[in-house]
């Protein structure tokens, strides 16, 4: 694409099915090398990734030569899919439904790396669904209540 040129920040989370805290600290450094293998592979700039037990951020530089959901559709289905493979669960794992991708400017992107950097410290004082409705609303994205999170009667 000649004379195109983009700068594209998005801010990926999504959660573990019915956010169970299964991603563990023996296997999470594993998953997220998986993973920046995948938006690398796609062309796009990992910028920071991290996880809690429950769910997982991922900011990265988009190509626009890919769809967002093109991406997440890989992203989940094959770490998942590593996940699986390499049995680092005991039974079989999943990610939730759907996402969230949130855009930043160029001025937010050391704001964000830190944010993601320090996940861990976070989720000791703010639960994941705390977080993740601050993000929606913070972001002035629409949303119903009922299809936010999936719990287990829901599903």
């Amino acid at each position: 694409m000649s004379n195109t040129y983009t700068q594209l920040h998005i801010h990926f989370v999504f959660a573990v099915k019915y956010r169970q805290a299964l991603i563990q600290p023996e296997w999470e450094e594993r998953l997220h090398k998986y993973i920046t293998g995948i938006v690398q592979n796609n062309g796009h700039k990992m910028l920071a990734i991290n996880s809690a037990g429950d769910h997982i951020h991922i900011f990265i530089g988009l190509n626009p030569k890919q769809s967002i959901s093109d991406l997440m559709r890989l992203v989940k289905g094959d770490s998942s899919e590593f996940i699986n493979i390499n049995k680092l669960t005991k039974r079989k794992f999943y990610w939730q439904q759907g996402y969230g991708a949130f855009s930043n400017s160029h001025s937010q992107i050391d704001a964000v790396v830190k944010y993601i950097q320090k996940q861990k410290e976070h989720h000791t004082r703010k639960t994941f669904k705390n977080e993740y409705l601050k993000m929606l609303n913070d972001h002035e994205v629409a949303y119903d209540t009922r299809y936010v999170f999936v719990d287990p009667e829901d599903d």
